[in-house]
């Protein structure tokens, strides 16, 4: 991409004036967009998950620490399962959005709790966390349904080849880089009422774009984003990092 040409400031004042108005535009269609995804119907959960944490045993109704609703970021892991031979860690991509997460303290101020979910040994999650320095509670589902219930372990021997609601005749025509017995990333929210869980929303490839503030940054700029999904590196991997 190239460098954009230079105007006078009267001509960059009518450019920016027009593209406001495209931007008004889209943010209200946002508004839009976000009031019909609150008002999605809701799937009652009722399944029994065992998720391994720091503290210990949890079900999905423990991982929301008390409050009404919860976010669940499936976070990829790569292993000799999943098709990355010699490898226990988490994705970089997915590390990227971990990365951009911030202090959790607004969100629980709104009684809505964010973790991350893995199917990797919480003694391998641990390890990652440490290295990477991350705050959010981060729980192990291996040995559970999760992760294959909603979309983000694929192993056709499990269930049926979906993800991004994309059966496996779509996703081969379409992303043929998903396949069975590979891990992918995606984000679930759920809701709770008293001991009942609901699921509201997930939601998996790029609409978990919106989570990460690097990208939301880049495309304020003229180079925009520069590096490709597939791109990104873990933060300590950076030859520019301290």
């Amino acid at each position: 991409m190239g460098t954009p040409r230079v105007v006078s400031p009267d001509e960059w004042l009518a450019a920016r004036k027009e593209l406001l108005a495209r931007e008004k535009e889209a943010s209200r269609a946002k508004d839009v967009l976000d009031a019909a995804r609150r008002a999605l119907p809701m799937v009652e959960v009722d399944k029994n998950y065992a998720f391994a944490g720091p503290e210990g045993q949890a079900d999905l109704a423990g991982l929301f620490g008390g409050r009404r609703q919860l976010i669940v970021y499936h976070f990829m892991w790569r292993h000799e399962d999943s098709g990355f031979p010699g490898e226990d860690q988490g994705c970089p991509t997915c590390s990227v959005v971990a990365d951009n997460i911030g202090d959790l303290s607004h969100l629980r101020a709104s009684d809505t709790t964010l973790v991350l979910v893995s199917r990797a040994p919480l003694a391998s999650i641990e390890r990652f966390r440490k290295r990477m320095g991350w705050p959010v509670p981060w729980y192990s589902s291996l040995g559970s349904d999760f992760n294959y219930d909603f979309h983000v372990s694929l192993d056709e021997n499990v269930a049926p080849l979906e993800y991004n609601y994309k059966d496996k005749t779509t996703l081969e025509r379409e992303l043929p880089y998903i396949q069975s017995g590979r891990d992918a990333h995606g984000l679930s929210v759920f809701l709770r009422d008293g001991d009942r869980v609901f699921h509201t929303y997930s939601t998996y490839g790029r609409g978990v774009d919106q989570l990460i503030g690097t990208y939301q940054y880049l495309d304020l700029t003229p180079l925009g984003r520069q590096l490709r999904v597939n791109e990104f590196l873990y933060h300590d991997k950076y030859e520019s990092a301290p």
